[in-house]
């Protein structure tokens, strides 16, 4: 079993822009969803861990080995998909991959090609091969840049919003894929999308200002909510007054009004219900659950 330890880990930018800040994690065989809102320290962390940058301190540990003071070893059973990926133009999908294959120092041409044919089929692109990439839609790409990824057998994949702007149904098919990826490595899944962690990970963190404020398995944190969000469809008006007043976590439009969503330990005012709370409550709760005092619990 392979494992991935985050220890204490700061990075400071220009002007002092703290970017992480003491982050520490522990992090096993199958998929880890990291999530958390634009801005949070996500893709700094993932660059990290890629060895793409030096940490100002702290440690990070890849089955015992520290990952900064021996990167090639760590780059050996790396699979890095960015945020932002690249290709190159007029160059087919085969083509390019044959050759990111050779980078990353698959020399036989027998077993490349290998290699590069199973992974083509494993995305789905094989029908589209001698394509250039660059035409490819974005969930095509996406799944490109997974097979890319997945070279060399990689012990530890990182993949950093990996489903911003795709439809639902390449949503889906690319959670199938990291579903199926996911069994055997360490798959750290970066990303501000809730149904994303939801669908996909037994493990997750919630990061926000460069820490780690929330860490645990999804239904366990859902169950600590349990009894504890309450929901109103409310005017205008008295979203106001709420907003002033209670621990909104939430909300969301509805036919002119507004459904709010409020963490509190008893009913918040007359005419709030309790329902079971879904991950969105969980990850909410987690960025926005302690603004306001709130007040007494009344009789709903």
């Amino acid at each position: 079993m392979y494992r991935l330890q985050i220890i204490g880990l700061s990075k400071s930018y220009n002007k002092g822009i703290k970017a992480l800040d003491q982050v520490s994690l522990n992090i096993s065989n199958g998929l880890f969803g990291l999530l958390g809102p634009n801005g949070a320290g996500k893709s700094s962390l993932m660059r990290t861990l890629a060895t793409l940058q030096q940490p100002d301190s702290g440690q990070v540990l890849f089955s015992g080995v520290d990952i900064h003071r021996h990167p090639q070893e760590l780059r050996s059973q790396l699979g890095y998909l960015p945020q932002d990926f690249g290709v190159y133009p007029r160059i087919s999908a085969e083509a390019l991959l044959d050759h990111l294959a050779l980078l990353k120092g698959l020399i036989n041409k027998r077993e490349r090609t290998q290699q590069v044919m199973a992974l083509l089929q494993q995305t789905n692109l094989y029908e589209v091969r001698k394509q250039a990439v660059s035409t490819f839609s974005g969930g095509m790409r996406q799944r490109f840049g997974i097979a890319q990824a997945l070279l060399g057998n990689p012990q530890l994949i990182i993949v950093d919003e990996p489903t911003a702007g795709l439809d639902p149904q390449e949503r889906n098919r690319f959670h199938d894929l990291l579903s199926e990826i996911g069994e055997q490595v360490v798959v750290l899944l970066s990303t501000h999308i809730v149904e994303d962690v939801k669908d996909l990970c037994p493990e997750m963190a919630v990061m926000a200002q460069g820490k780690v404020i929330l860490q645990g398995k999804p239904a366990d944190l859902t169950e600590t909510l349990k009894g504890k969000v309450w929901r109103k469809t409310v005017s205008r008006e008295v979203l106001k007054v709420y907003q002033s007043t209670l621990n909104i976590i939430s909300t969301r439009s509805l036919t002119g009004k507004t459904q709010v969503h409020v963490l509190a330990e008893s009913c918040p005012d007359s005419g709030f219900e309790p329902f079971y709370p879904g991950m969105e409550d969980v990850y909410f709760s987690a960025l926005f659950g302690t603004q306001n005092p709130g007040k007494e619990g009344i009789s709903c």
